[in-house]
């Protein structure tokens, strides 16, 4: 298949991508590099068409790159929870008005599949664990309402145009190329750097919270077969349907541990119900966390260059973006 990737420098992005050229699929990248990096590339550069541009500028500026595209993996976006509170303009400039110009672009040339990336953030604080995809939807977080206004748009355009496209629902993904630097971000990010520079890990609250952690590899192989078999107009869930509590993550990644306050807004678990994947697609995550870990862990000079951060420079960064979601 001719394929397009928007984000594709990206974490989720590259590997993406890297399987797609495995598969001996042709692949185009769109990406503007804000968050991305060629460097995600560089084992496949020569085998690539990539593109500098920006999916939410102008639409008819990209329409070119998608003659002739049989599927789109629409990955472009700004992905941080907290940072949203502070510019929500920019994440609906991205998650918003980038998705629709995507679906314009892809609607014109009559794709034969189009893959949202979607995020699992939009359950807020779940009713119901595991949490399957008919659950109520509540964000939390601008990120997450924005995410979910594409996710919206990419149904209805597959509902009114009879568009072939699919919604994944992502849940905490990680492995080889996760986000380095930037924002206050992920936690797997924040503990490698944590550990590599022989600081303590920083657990929010009591650190019984738990995630489902999905491995980039087993996430990307579900990506690819919602594009061969994925129902048309269809929302699934991305998950491992496993849970692992943040003390667990930091027992596993080994170090010192210090504790810095809750966060507002925050879940207490996350379970992703993926029994719609698995009855869909066959399919079942094939990674462990234990054995994710590890393979991090060998590469974990990949964080030297990532910001290490310490209770005090949290609270500082942070001290300003959970006002809004504070009842005091």
């Amino acid at each position: 298949m001719k394929c397009l990737v928007t984000g594709g420098a990206g974490f989720i992005g590259s590997n993406l991508v890297e399987q797609l050229i495995k598969l001996g699929h042709q692949v185009i990248v769109l990406d503007n590099l804000s968050t991305g990096s060629l460097s995600n590339l560089s084992q496949v550069k020569n085998k690539i068409e990539f593109v500098n541009a920006d999916v939410t500028i102008n639409k008819n500026s990209i329409d070119k790159y998608f003659n002739n595209v049989d599927w789109v993996f629409h990955l472009a976006g700004l992905a941080d929870l907290v940072p949203s509170i502070k510019d929500p303009t920019s994440y609906f400039q991205t998650n918003v008005k980038g998705t629709l110009n995507v679906l314009e672009a892809s609607r014109k040339v009559k794709i034969k599949k189009l893959i949202y990336a979607a995020s699992a953030s939009c359950y807020g604080v779940p009713d119901k664990y595991p949490t399957d995809e008919k659950s109520k939807i509540d964000p939390q977080f601008p990120y997450a309402f924005t995410k979910y206004f594409g996710e919206q748009m990419v149904i209805h355009w597959a509902k009114i145009y009879h568009m072939p496209n699919v919604s994944l629902r992502f849940f905490n993904a990680y492995g080889p190329r996760l986000k380095k630097t930037g924002a206050y971000g992920g936690v797997f990010s924040i503990f490698l750097a944590q550990k590599l520079a022989k600081k303590s890990l920083t657990i929010v609250g009591d650190g019984k919270q738990t995630r489902d952690f999905i491995h980039i590899f087993d996430l990307v192989d579900i990506a690819i077969r919602a594009a061969e078999n994925g129902k048309e107009g269809e929302i699934y869930n991305v998950g491992s349907g496993q849970e692992t509590s943040i003390n667990s993550l930091a027992d596993i990644i080994g170090g010192n541990k210090v504790k810095i306050p809750q966060r507002p807004g925050e879940t207490d678990r996350s379970l992703a119900d993926i029994s719609k994947i698995i009855e869909h697609f066959n399919w079942k995550p094939k990674i462990t966390i234990n054995d994710g870990i590890k393979m991090l862990l060998k590469n974990i000079n990949e964080w030297k260059e990532a910001p290490v951060w310490t209770p005090e420079t949290i609270k500082e960064a942070t001290k300003s973006w959970f006002k809004p979601l504070s009842k005091n």
